[in-house]
């Protein structure tokens, strides 16, 4: 957990009004006494009024609350929207993750708001007509190698081949297609940018070395090679990068 996560997530459990020590905390996060009492201090320097008691722990000044973010009914709408179309990727990773942030969204709402989401949710349905189902398990990190710009080694296996290949990529754009998630890298094996549908990694690596940023653009990769990105031929160049153009 990074020390911003860490530092948000002690901030919630002060709100709750608990007295909380700073062994608890270190237990909790597993982190020394010293780097509560940091992380305390950070919060400190940050305006958010940390009281000690003496004996007991630390808490929060009396009445200070942090201003609720406001959502329309619209917004919440399209939250539980995205929730339903989210469940459709096939990779257990992002759905974990995305249902675990809807949670802690959802808690902010409204209580009017909140009661008509939970009826949105019963009366929406997204239909697949897609008869075969692949799962995968590694959108989630693989989002995060791509932004924070990891080498990753990955075992892959391509459609209608028994045999895995090991490569060593920069992972660089994502896009979805049939409910199928495409990574696009740098394959430093065919040097060149290669597809990898997500459901066909078999096992992956995320390095903690960096690679330098290419800049990559996947608008440009399709429009001047729509044919380069053999992995996944039913993709419909044209349209796909319309919808970057419009994003963009």
């Amino acid at each position: 957990m990074s020390q911003l996560a860490r530092l948000i997530s002690i901030l919630t459990l002060l709100k709750s009004k608990r007295i909380l020590t700073a062994t608890e905390l270190s237990e909790k996060y597993d982190i020394s006494v010293r780097t509560v009492y940091r992380d305390i201090k950070k919060l400190i320097e940050a305006g958010v009024p940390v009281i000690t008691i003496e004996g007991r722990g630390y808490s929060l000044m009396d009445g200070y609350s942090v201003a609720p973010v406001q959502f329309t009914e619209k917004q919440a709408n399209a939250l539980i929207t995205a929730k339903h179309l989210v469940g459709k990727t096939n990779d257990s990773s992002f759905i974990e993750n995305f249902e675990d942030a809807l949670t802690k969204v959802k808690s902010v709402f409204r209580t009017s708001i909140q009661e008509k989401s939970e009826m949105l949710n019963s009366k929406i349905f997204v239909f697949d007509t897609k008869t075969i189902k692949v799962p995968s398990n590694a959108l989630s990190e693989i989002q995060l190698a791509i932004t924070n710009f990891n080498y990753t080694e990955i075992n892959y296996r391509k459609a209608d081949d028994p045999n895995i290949t090991f490569r060593k990529i920069e992972p660089s754009a994502i896009y979805s297609s049939d409910n199928k998630w495409i990574l696009i890298a740098w394959c430093h094996l065919r040097k060149d940018y290669r597809s990898f549908r997500i459901d066909r990694i078999q096992h992956f690596k995320i390095l903690p070395e960096k690679f330098e940023n290419r800049n990559f653009s996947l608008q440009t990769y399709f429009q001047y090679d729509p044919y380069k990105d053999k992995e996944y031929k039913k993709t419909n160049t044209d349209s796909l990068c319309n919808s970057i153009k419009g994003s963009s």
